[in-house]
């Protein structure tokens, strides 16, 4: 998922993908724990996406706290 596609999604849109890949991720965790993951850089693929959604989430909130700066 692409930074440039999130930005096109409402933030509503964005709350429900961050819930949906959570529950994605645990699934991948405990396919691989028992050994039953195929693909396991799916793993790392669901991390950066959450990681990519909260960061435009919080760039929408004006989340700049360099207040000192």
């Amino acid at each position: 998922m692409k930074a440039s596609e999130i930005r096109k999604m409402s933030t509503e849109e964005i709350n429900d993908k961050i819930k949906t890949l959570k529950s994605e991720l645990f699934d991948y965790r405990m396919k691989n724990a028992t050994a039953s993951l195929e693909k396991t850089h799916k793993i790392n693929e669901a991390r950066k996406d959450i990681a990519r959604l909260k960061t435009i989430l919080t760039e929408r909130e004006g989340g700049n706290n360099d207040e000192g700066k």
